[in-house]
């Protein structure tokens, strides 16, 4: 849900200066058929006045394996301080990626809208955005309209999954990707936020700020292949839910509880059988309860132990990335 403070409108202000902020890794294949496209928008978007002619594109290269980083050097190269390019020392995940990125560009530019590199991303989206920063806001969270290019298991699943992390008392926007735009007065707080387990998507709820939504459709991947699978898919979805809530641990006491009354009926029933010489040998029932219990001993065990493992690496303190070469800002 879109925060409902009143924004403060800047119809008089001066265009901002934009940073869009395009994570990659191994997009060797798609980033010579994007690229023209962010840089052509940019230049749409300049022309409307919608922002500064001082704005760029920032490309973080996520310890790509490919051509990559060499796409990013050469276009940067290419480009009239148009095009700037960060690499990170290693693969560090999208998430980290993308914060690299968002930390780059906070103190370079106004404002930031985040994107994939792939070309799914309604690049039209981003005139509705910053109309919508000159309404005042500071968050706008790009919302799919339409999945109709998602597998009927993928849709299901992901609508699934938005409503059940609402179930858990998680703040986040329905169908909202990271496709966002974000004003420098709230990357300045969100730098305050030092977790290394990252979940965009529910981070900048808890920022605050006035923030609404633009709607767009989603469209296929213009080349390559995508790089979340659905095992990581399920590993993003699984972070979003232990890094933003602690109610499955609030479900596995109330579980315990439960089995808890209802074993202890089990035994006074046991006893009283007993006592009244009804006993029957049951391998069976024995066997299913030895089984069930079990099972949800090591599920339990698991949960916590997640939540301990976070706990863990929270506690390092680890950098979440780290630039080791730059590109484009010899110009600037």
């Amino acid at each position: 849900m879109a925060d409902e403070t009143t924004p403060t409108p800047r119809a008089d202000a001066a265009p901002p200066t934009l940073a869009i902020v395009v994570p990659c890794y191994n997009e060797e294949e798609v980033l010579p058929i994007t690229a023209p496209l962010f840089d052509r928008k940019l230049v749409s978007l300049e022309e409307k006045g919608l922002c500064a002619k001082d704005s760029f594109v920032l490309y973080v290269d996520d310890g790509s394996t490919d051509a990559t980083w060499t796409i990013i050097r050469a276009l940067a190269r290419q480009s009239e301080d148009r095009v700037r390019g960060a690499r990170l020392s290693r693969n560090r995940g999208h998430q980290n990626a993308l914060v690299g990125g968002l930390m780059e560009a906070r103190g370079l530019a106004d404002v930031t809208i985040s994107i994939d590199a792939d070309g799914q991303d309604d690049l039209d989206a981003m005139d509705a955005m910053l109309e919508a920063y000159r309404d005042g806001y500071e968050v706008v969270y790009g919302v799919r309209s339409d999945r109709s290019t998602d597998t009927a298991f993928k849709r299901g699943t992901a609508q699934a999954y938005y409503r059940f992390l609402s179930l858990l008392g998680a703040d986040v926007v329905y169908n909202a990707a990271d496709y966002r735009l974000a004003s420098s007065t709230v990357l300045n707080e969100f730098a305050e936020f030092e977790e290394v387990n990252l979940y965009l998507r529910g981070l900048f709820p808890l920022v605050g700020f006035p923030s609404t939504t633009v709607e767009y459709a989603r469209n296929e991947r213009m080349a390559g292949e995508s790089h979340y699978p659905l095992s990581k898919m399920m590993g993003l979805a699984f972070d979003g839910i232990t890094s933003l809530s602690i109610r499955p641990l609030q479900i596995i006491t109330g579980l315990g509880i439960a089995i808890s009354i209802v074993s202890f009926i089990g035994v006074i029933w046991c006893v009283i059988t007993a006592l009244t010489g009804n006993t029957v040998a049951g391998w069976a029932s024995t066997t299913s309860i030895v089984c069930f219990m079990g099972g949800i001993q090591l599920l339990c065990l698991g949960v916590i132990g997640t939540y301990v493992g976070k706990a863990y690496l929270e506690t390092k303190a680890r950098p979440r990335y780290i630039i080791s070469e730059r590109a484009g800002y010899d110009r600037r």
